[in-house]
Protein backbone atom coordinates (compact mmCIF):
# COMPACT_ATOMS: atom_id res chain seq x y z
CA UNK A 1 0.00 0.00 0.00
CA UNK A 2 3.02 2.06 0.58
CA UNK A 3 4.41 1.47 -3.05
CA UNK A 4 0.36 2.29 -4.37
CA UNK A 5 0.48 5.71 -2.87
CA UNK A 6 3.98 6.81 -3.77
CA UNK A 7 4.01 4.90 -7.43
CA UNK A 8 0.09 4.96 -8.75
CA UNK A 9 0.73 2.18 -11.15
CA UNK A 10 -0.01 -0.33 -8.42
CA UNK A 11 -3.42 -0.46 -7.61
CA UNK A 12 -5.34 -0.89 -4.48
CA UNK A 13 -8.45 -1.98 -7.17
CA UNK A 14 -5.96 -5.49 -7.52
CA UNK A 15 -4.31 -6.02 -4.47
CA UNK A 16 -6.91 -5.66 -2.16
CA UNK A 17 -9.87 -7.44 -3.34
CA UNK A 18 -6.97 -10.25 -3.19
CA UNK A 19 -6.73 -9.70 0.39
CA UNK A 20 -10.63 -10.27 0.93
CA UNK A 21 -10.31 -13.20 -0.95
CA UNK A 22 -7.89 -14.68 1.30
CA UNK A 23 -10.06 -13.54 4.11
CA UNK A 24 -13.08 -15.29 3.31
CA UNK A 25 -10.87 -18.37 2.64
CA UNK A 26 -9.66 -18.20 6.31
CA UNK A 27 -5.83 -17.32 5.19
CA UNK A 28 -6.51 -13.62 6.17
CA UNK A 29 -7.70 -11.80 9.20
CA UNK A 30 -10.44 -9.05 8.02
CA UNK A 31 -9.53 -6.14 10.58
CA UNK A 32 -5.55 -7.15 10.56
CA UNK A 33 -5.11 -6.58 6.53
CA UNK A 34 -7.62 -3.96 6.81
CA UNK A 35 -5.52 -2.06 9.61
CA UNK A 36 -2.27 -2.81 7.68
CA UNK A 37 -3.45 -1.70 4.47
CA UNK A 38 -4.54 1.66 6.12
CA UNK A 39 -0.92 1.78 7.93
CA UNK A 40 0.72 1.56 4.13
CA UNK A 41 -1.85 4.05 2.97
CA UNK A 42 -0.95 6.60 5.25
CA UNK A 43 2.69 6.25 5.15
CA UNK A 44 2.96 6.27 1.18
CA UNK A 45 0.90 9.69 1.73
CA UNK A 46 2.87 11.00 4.63
CA UNK A 47 6.06 10.60 2.18
CA UNK A 48 4.35 12.47 -0.93
CA UNK A 49 3.02 15.02 2.13
CA UNK A 50 6.63 15.76 3.23
CA UNK A 51 7.83 16.05 -0.42
CA UNK A 52 5.81 18.64 -0.70
CA UNK A 53 5.69 20.41 2.56
CA UNK A 54 9.66 20.18 2.89
CA UNK A 55 10.25 19.96 -0.65
CA UNK A 56 8.56 22.34 -1.87
CA UNK A 57 7.37 22.31 -5.47
CA UNK A 58 10.89 22.35 -7.01
CA UNK A 59 11.64 19.10 -5.17
CA UNK A 60 8.20 17.70 -6.02
CA UNK A 61 9.24 18.78 -10.25
CA UNK A 62 12.28 17.03 -9.73
CA UNK A 63 11.12 13.80 -9.40
CA UNK A 64 8.20 13.47 -11.35
CA UNK A 65 9.06 10.99 -13.47
CA UNK A 66 9.35 8.48 -10.51
CA UNK A 67 6.62 9.59 -8.96
CA UNK A 68 4.34 9.74 -12.21
CA UNK A 69 3.12 13.06 -11.89
CA UNK A 70 3.31 16.25 -13.81
CA UNK A 71 3.22 19.84 -13.46
CA UNK A 72 -0.25 19.95 -14.76
CA UNK A 73 -1.15 17.20 -12.47
CA UNK A 74 -0.07 19.21 -9.24
CA UNK A 75 -1.58 21.99 -10.68
CA UNK A 76 -4.93 20.38 -10.59
CA UNK A 77 -4.69 19.22 -7.45
CA UNK A 78 -3.36 22.40 -6.23
CA UNK A 79 -6.93 24.08 -7.50
CA UNK A 80 -9.49 20.82 -6.19
CA UNK A 81 -7.17 21.47 -2.76
CA UNK A 82 -7.45 25.33 -2.86
CA UNK A 83 -11.40 24.97 -3.40
CA UNK A 84 -12.31 22.24 -1.36
CA UNK A 85 -9.31 22.07 1.15
CA UNK A 86 -9.78 18.95 3.93
CA UNK A 87 -12.90 17.74 1.94
CA UNK A 88 -10.22 17.17 -0.95
CA UNK A 89 -7.61 15.18 1.13
CA UNK A 90 -10.67 12.70 2.19
CA UNK A 91 -12.76 12.39 -0.64
CA UNK A 92 -9.57 11.87 -2.98
CA UNK A 93 -8.99 8.76 -1.06
CA UNK A 94 -11.53 7.01 -3.28
CA UNK A 95 -10.34 8.07 -6.42
CA UNK A 96 -7.33 6.35 -8.52
CA UNK A 97 -4.47 8.61 -9.24
CA UNK A 98 -6.17 11.32 -7.03
CA UNK A 99 -5.34 9.51 -4.06
CA UNK A 100 -1.49 10.01 -4.69
CA UNK A 101 -1.40 13.37 -5.72
CA UNK A 102 -3.45 15.35 -3.36
CA UNK A 103 -0.77 14.42 -0.40
CA UNK A 104 1.69 16.65 -2.28
CA UNK A 105 -0.48 19.64 -2.84
CA UNK A 106 -1.63 19.56 0.80
CA UNK A 107 2.18 19.60 1.86
CA UNK A 108 2.93 22.35 -0.51
CA UNK A 109 -0.24 24.00 1.22
CA UNK A 110 1.31 23.37 4.84
CA UNK A 111 -1.90 21.47 6.13
CA UNK A 112 -1.22 21.15 9.44
CA UNK A 113 0.48 17.41 9.72
CA UNK A 114 -2.36 15.85 12.38
CA UNK A 115 -5.61 16.52 10.25
CA UNK A 116 -4.01 15.56 7.03
CA UNK A 117 -2.77 12.43 8.81
CA UNK A 118 -6.65 11.73 10.40
CA UNK A 119 -8.59 12.56 7.00
CA UNK A 120 -6.24 10.46 5.21
CA UNK A 121 -5.98 7.14 7.78
CA UNK A 122 -10.06 7.95 7.51
CA UNK A 123 -10.79 7.87 3.80
CA UNK A 124 -7.74 5.18 3.48
CA UNK A 125 -9.99 2.92 6.06
CA UNK A 126 -12.87 3.18 4.38
CA UNK A 127 -11.82 2.51 0.83
CA UNK A 128 -9.56 -0.29 1.84
CA UNK A 129 -12.82 -1.81 3.84
CA UNK A 130 -14.60 -1.38 0.45
CA UNK A 131 -11.86 -3.25 -1.68
CA UNK A 132 -11.11 -6.12 0.85
CA UNK A 133 -15.15 -6.70 1.25
CA UNK A 134 -15.51 -6.62 -2.01
CA UNK A 135 -12.73 -9.69 -2.92
CA UNK A 136 -14.52 -11.31 0.52
CA UNK A 137 -17.70 -11.50 -0.78
CA UNK A 138 -16.80 -12.52 -4.32
CA UNK A 139 -15.73 -15.53 -2.43
CA UNK A 140 -15.48 -18.46 -4.91
CA UNK A 141 -16.56 -16.04 -8.03
CA UNK A 142 -13.14 -14.43 -7.37
CA UNK A 143 -11.88 -16.58 -10.59
CA UNK A 144 -14.75 -15.75 -13.23
CA UNK A 145 -14.74 -11.96 -11.83
CA UNK A 146 -11.18 -11.75 -12.53
CA UNK A 147 -11.51 -13.27 -15.69
CA UNK A 148 -14.65 -10.36 -16.29
CA UNK A 149 -12.05 -7.54 -15.26
CA UNK A 150 -9.34 -9.05 -17.75
CA UNK A 151 -11.57 -9.19 -20.48
CA UNK A 152 -13.55 -5.70 -19.92
CA UNK A 153 -9.88 -3.69 -19.14
CA UNK A 154 -8.61 -5.61 -22.37
CA UNK A 155 -11.73 -3.84 -24.32
CA UNK A 156 -10.84 -0.84 -22.49
CA UNK A 157 -7.37 -0.84 -23.30
CA UNK A 158 -8.15 -1.19 -27.26
CA UNK A 159 -10.70 1.69 -27.35
CA UNK A 160 -7.97 4.13 -25.68
CA UNK A 161 -5.17 2.94 -27.98
CA UNK A 162 -7.74 3.79 -31.01
CA UNK A 163 -8.65 6.54 -29.42
CA UNK A 164 -5.02 7.96 -28.96
CA UNK A 165 -4.19 6.69 -32.29
CA UNK A 166 -7.13 8.73 -33.98
CA UNK A 167 -6.58 11.96 -31.87
CA UNK A 168 -2.63 11.77 -33.32
CA UNK A 169 -3.88 11.58 -36.36
CA UNK A 170 -6.61 14.29 -36.35
CA UNK A 171 -3.64 16.42 -34.78
CA UNK A 172 -1.50 15.48 -37.45
CA UNK A 173 -3.44 16.11 -40.27
CA UNK A 174 -4.91 19.65 -38.51
CA UNK A 175 -1.05 20.72 -38.21
CA UNK A 176 -0.46 19.42 -41.85
CA UNK A 177 -2.81 21.89 -43.72
CA UNK A 178 -1.98 25.25 -44.56
CA UNK A 179 -3.66 27.62 -42.57
CA UNK A 180 -5.81 30.18 -44.08
CA UNK A 181 -3.76 33.82 -43.90
CA UNK A 182 -0.13 32.10 -43.36
CA UNK A 183 2.24 33.10 -45.34
CA UNK A 184 4.78 30.35 -46.64
CA UNK A 185 8.33 31.41 -46.29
Amino acid sequence: MVAECVFPPIPSEAVLPLAGFSVSQGTLEFVGVLLVATAGSLVGALLLYALGRLGGRPLVLRYHRVLRITDADIDKAERWFARWGDWVVLGARVVPLARSIVSIPAGLAQMGLVRFSLLTALGSLVWNAALISAGWALEDNWRRVADLVGTAGLVVLVVLVVAVVAVAWWWWRRRARPRPGASSR
